[in-house]
Order: structure tokens, then sequence, then C-alpha cells
């Protein structure tokens, strides 16, 4: 693979800054930038450059370790991982699941060697593996043993501690946590969760439906309910308080799809109805009390989206995705601007500023300037 100080310096030199994003939300709506060809609009000078993977698999998970570093998973077990800032992708799905078609929708990165990805579905569909040589073998560390349950999204406070996510079972959201990396794991006691309403579930949409901040603060969005909420939990998913955010809900196709957390108390939600050419009314709602009370964006994005991130180092500044575009958020959250056209389903920032985006038919971008 190309590499070098060389490509890291043109690597440094592309890759969009803070001072980037906030000068094209400045400029978002102006009509005052130039048009620019690729995956978006680049009216802004900064856009997603589309990376070639050679495949078409449908990559909701993402994991961005770097600007050069990042790891994809998707359909029919596919895993692809980059470190040369995605010139090249090397081809690391886990064999069994290849053959057996598992649907890879979460995938959780520690460096370029250390991954542990989710595999949803009822009953056995619903797996966790591991690797520790850069995806050239896996271990199949959990299995999820109870047909009722059906696993969505996982995520790590650090390289020990982290949760994965089940749909309700026995009328409460089931929670499998692991502080050996993801090498085991043990489903949590549901004495501490709250009961889940009729219909509720979280969305394998994104790999963002459970997402934490700091050590020990973790919060889980649902759907499909009469009202779209987001739980928090302040001690690794042991205890947990419901607020309802102001999302569109009342239908299994609505409901908060992707959360993303500046710190342990300023944080976004996104989502809608996910089904093409309905409307998505209040897109987005913004917290900045961990999560219990949630406000509409006085702007929100103009269509359903379903990822989210915030760009590092910024208090202000974060990324939407989905599948009419991105969107660029550069007040926290309370208003929302067009940034770039063509469809994600997931967005991710390293803590370098590398951020990416992944979706169908094998798309990948990371974030430019045009």
């Amino acid at each position: 693979m190309p590499g070098g100080a060389s490509a890291a310096a043109a690597d440094r030199g592309s890759a969009a800054t803070a001072e980037d994003l906030a000068g094209a939300g400045a400029g978002a709506g102006t009509g005052t930038g130039t048009a620019d060809a690729g995956a978006g609009t680049g009216r802004f000078g900064v856009d997603w450059a589309l990376k070639e993977t050679g495949t078409d698999s449908r990559f909701r998970g993402l994991a961005a370790v770097s600007r050069n570093t990042a790891w994809v998973a998707g359909s029919r077990g596919t895993v692809l991982r980059t470190v040369d800032g995605g010139r090249s992708w090397r081809d690391v799905s886990p064999p069994d699941a290849v053959a057996q078609g598992l649907e890879l929708r979460d995938i959780e990165a520690f460096d370029a060697r250390r991954a542990v990805a989710l595999s949803i579905g009822e009953g056995e569909a619903s797996r966790v593996l591991r690797t520790e040589d850069g995806g050239a073998t896996w271990t199949e560390t959990f299995r999820n043993p109870d047909p009722r349950a059906f696993y969505d999204c996982l995520t790590f406070f650090d390289a020990r501690h982290g949760l994965a996510m089940s749909d309700p079972v026995d009328g409460r959201f089931r929670i499998l946590s692991t502080d050996d990396g993801g090498r085991t794991w043990r489903v949590l006691p549901t004495a501490g969760m709250p009961e889940a309403l009729p219909g509720e579930a979280g969305f394998a949409a994104s790999g963002q439906c459970l997402v934490g901040a700091g050590p020990r603060d973790v919060w889980l969005a649902t759907g499909g309910g009469a009202a779209a909420r987001i739980l928090h939990s302040s001690d690794r998913g042991l205890n947990w308080r419901v607020a309802e955010s102001t999302l569109p809900a009342g239908d299994p196709a609505r409901g908060v799809f992707a959360l993303a957390f500046r710190d342990r108390t300023r944080g976004v939600a996104v989502g809608g109805d996910y089904r093409t050419g309905q409307p998505s009314p209040q897109a987005a709602a913004v917290t900045s009390d961990a999560g219990r009370t949630w406000r509409p964006a006085a702007a929100p994005p103009p269509a359903y989206r379903s990822g989210a991130a915030w760009f590092p180092y910024s208090a202000a500044t974060a990324l939407a995705v989905g599948p009419t575009g991105t969107d660029l958020t550069t007040d926290g959250g309370h208003s929302w601007r067009p940034l770039a056209a063509g469809s994600f389903d997931t967005v991710a920032c390293a803590r370098d500023t590398g951020c990416w985006a992944a979706g169908e038919k094998g798309r990948v971008g990371r974030l430019e300037r045009r």
C-alpha cells in the first residue's frame, strides 16, 4: 500500500479542518460558493472525496481511527480496512461471516489492528466478532442464544469496556457488557432499565443507536413506539433514565436513528421517517443536560438522517448524513445547513480530524478540501 512521509503530508493538506467547516457554515445559503464536481455540491470548499472500495456492499458500520485508517462493515459479512487514506482497501471480512451472509451493522476499532464487529438479527444471527491482527483472523466472542433478542448497536468507552444493546426482551431493552475489549460478554441485569413502549426498538441503521461519552456515560436511541425516546445511563448500563425526544414517532419507520455526544452533557439526535418520500419534520434535536431534556433544532435537516458525528476539538460543529445528503451545524445542533449531496448511512470523525462517511453500493468518502 502507498504511504510514507509524502503521503502523510498530502493527507494533512487535504483533510478538512474545523476552520474549513466553520467557513462552510458561514457561507451556507449565501450562494457565494463555487460549484464543484464530485460526491456532493462542493459549494463551500469542503466535500466528500469518494474512495473506490471495489464492492457494492452497503456499509452501515464505520470506525474512523485517523485520517489514514478506517474500517467499514456491511452486508454479506463484508469488512474493509484502509491505512492509506482510502487510496486502497483490504478485504478483511471474517470468512464465516461471508459464507453465512451475516449483516455487519456496527464496528468499533481501537487502532489499525484491533476491532470489534457486530452482526445483527434474531437469535443466533446476532454475533460479536473480534480481531487483533488487522482482520487477518477473527474470533467469534458472542453468539446470541435467545431467539427473542435482536442486537442493533455496540459502543466502547475505552479499549476494554463496552456495551451492546438488543431490542426489548420481556418488555425491556437488553444490554450486553464486556470489560476485556470484547473477548467475553455478559448480559446485564434489567432491574435498572425502564419498561419499553409497545413496538419500541432500536434502529440498526448506522451503528449509532448506542453511543458513549467519557468513561461511564452511554445513551440509547429508540423508535417505533408512540414516542421517540432516548435513554441515558451514567454507570455503564446498569441504571437508565428515559426522556422523550422531539423527533417524529408513532410509526415503526420513525424515531431517533443516531446520537452523537460532544461530551457527557452536550449531544445531538437525528432521525425521522426512513421511508423514501416520507416527510421528516423536526429531524434533529439537541440537549445540553446529558439528555434529561431535548429541544427541537430551530432549523433541522430537510429530510431523514441516519448518522451524526461531532467534529473533533470544536464545541459547536457536527455533521449529519442520510440518503439525500450531508448537513452541517456550527452552532451545536440548533441549526443545520446542507453541505453536500450524495447518499451516506453513517459518519464518524477521528481525533486527528479525519472524517469519514459510508453507505450504499460500497460508497465511502473522506471529508476533504476541494
